[in-house]
């Protein structure tokens, strides 16, 4: 009985330079494709900035309207609130166009002057307020690999390289 098991296949190559000279021509065909994306990512850029400054004014009119009339209606819901969700018993609203809801945002609390609030809640005796953020130390691992390399876990990788192709560009002044 044959096996079902998939084959893992490899992409096929399809160009490799066979010489210093066929290098040199695919790094600056490479140069040359890159400044292509920059010119047009710009165009396309320039042409978006244009669409944009042509419906701004409308957005901003509209948007404009809408902060105007929102008032009014929350106003006029608020009124007319016992009526609109049953005496509390829902809190949405329907209407023929949309609706109105009420939503009960979730607690959260601010603090302003962390160290100040820091220093407090340890001289009130409410250190249980204050967090400890426990964390391995990689700096350390780095200058100690030898140290942690058996720890299970913990993989302590150097040696990696990059092959990195920077075609050579002229800045303008």
């Amino acid at each position: 009985m044959a096996s079902n098991k998939p084959r893992i296949k490899t992409a096929a190559q399809v160009w490799v330079a066979q010489s210093r000279d066929d290098v040199a021509a695919a790094i600056k065909q490479i140069g040359d494709h890159t400044r292509t994306v920059a010119r047009l990512s710009t165009a396309m850029n320039d042409e978006i900035a244009a669409v944009t400054a042509k419906y701004q004014p409308d957005i901003d009119k509209a948007k404009a309207n809408v902060e105007a009339l929102q008032p009014g209606v929350q106003s006029w819901c608020e009124a007319n609130r016992a009526a609109l969700t049953e005496n509390g018993k829902v809190k949405t609203a329907n209407f023929v166009t949309g609706s109105v809801q009420w939503r009960q945002r979730p607690p959260s609390v601010g603090i302003r002057g962390v160290d100040a609030v820091l220093e407090l809640l340890k001289s009130l005796g409410l250190a249980r307020f204050i967090r400890t953020k426990e964390e391995p130390n990689r700096e350390a691992m780095l200058n100690e690999p030898d140290a942690v390399r058996t720890v299970p876990g913990i993989t302590i990788v150097s040696g990696v390289e990059d092959f990195v192709i920077e075609p050579f560009e002229q800045e303008a002044a």
